[in-house]
């Protein structure tokens, strides 16, 4: 079995401080080439994988023994990869396409947000999870008890995208620095009605009529005010070390912010004009002494994509079948 995952743009935790009951809320979108995972049945458990996706494998496959005794004799290999902590959801991604696919071969009819609750995801946001069951943007309604809900779902247009650039800048925070900052955290009341405003009145509504201009507008907006829940964190509403590239996105796209704890930052437009933003950023990553990656980062619409390691022989069998 292969499964592939998207990536998660985060953009943004609208209250820290629950102050309406439910802590965090969060929104997000679901972007192409995330991980690509082959599970197959093994005589022992065999992890072909580096680093800490070896280490998040092995633990998401004892955790789902323990809980559904699904055994532990699996080949898992990573074929494809998202960087760790740069702000594009590794962990999540990894654990639940690990998960599924361990249950699939199983026939374990369990749901993703059940599987995602036992084994630790969505603590905090739920974006992550729900990128890689729907794809597409998301909004959740906040943490309360369990996974938190998602409010809000919608394709994101196949004509907009990403300018998404990966610095070579000190990863993010990693699960374990994080923790302790998410149970401390107290957000700013004031920047959390004004975040909820541009949601339900600027962002939702600008997404439907494919308004990129007021979109854009409104992502900037609100992630300029997210980063007031946590400046005392990072030196500042976003990463000191990112802020010359964000000036630059924030002037050259339509809209731009810092997914998660950064590094990666991006800018909004439309899939037609990457050349020409690219090639500018290119000279301008130069002129300034940054290195790392640019890239196009379309929409993923779909989520989390499981399919036959053979796709070609399992249609012939089945339309010889038919």
């Amino acid at each position: 079995m292969i499964i592939r995952t998207p990536r998660r743009l985060h953009l943004g935790l609208i209250d820290p401080s629950a102050t309406l009951g439910r802590r965090f809320g969060s929104l997000g979108v679901a972007i192409e080439n995330g991980y690509e995972l082959k599970i197959v049945e093994g005589e022992r458990l065999e992890i072909r994988a580096e680093g800490e996706d070896a280490e998040t494998i092995e633990k998401t496959v004892k955790r789902m023994n323990l809980r559904y005794n699904t055994g532990v004799n699996f080949l898992i290999e990573v074929r494809k990869a998202i960087p760790r902590h740069v702000g594009l959801g590794s962990t999540t991604q990894l654990t639940l396409a690990t998960a599924l696919g361990i249950a699939r071969l199983r026939n374990l009819r369990v749901g993703i947000e059940e599987l995602a609750e036992h084994l630790g995801r969505g603590r905090n946001s739920g974006a992550g999870i729900y990128a890689f069951k729907h794809g597409g943007f998301v909004v959740d309604g906040g943490v309360k008890k369990g996974i938190p809900p998602l409010i809000f779902r919608e394709d994101f247009p196949e004509e907009w995208a990403f300018l998404l650039v990966i610095p070579e800048l000190k990863p993010g925070f990693n699960e374990e620095e994080e923790r302790p900052l998410m149970e401390e955290v107290v957000g700013r009341a004031d920047a959390a009605m004004e975040i909820s405003h541009r949601i339900l009145l600027g962002l939702l509504p600008a997404l439907k009529e494919r308004d990129i201009r007021a979109f854009g507008e409104n992502l900037s907006a609100i992630q300029r005010l997210v980063g007031m829940h946590f400046e005392a964190y990072q030196g500042g509403e976003f990463r000191e070390d990112v802020r010359t590239l964000l000036e630059f996105l924030c002037e050259k796209t339509y809209g731009c912010g810092q997914s998660s704890w950064g590094p990666t930052v991006y800018g909004l437009i439309r899939r037609s004009e990457f050349q020409g933003i690219s090639a500018d950023l290119v000279d301008f990553m130069k002129d300034h002494g940054i290195g790392g990656t640019i890239e196009l980062a379309r929409a993923n619409n779909g989520g989390a994509e499981f399919i036959g390691e053979n796709v070609f022989l399992e249609r012939l069998i089945k339309s010889v079948g038919g």
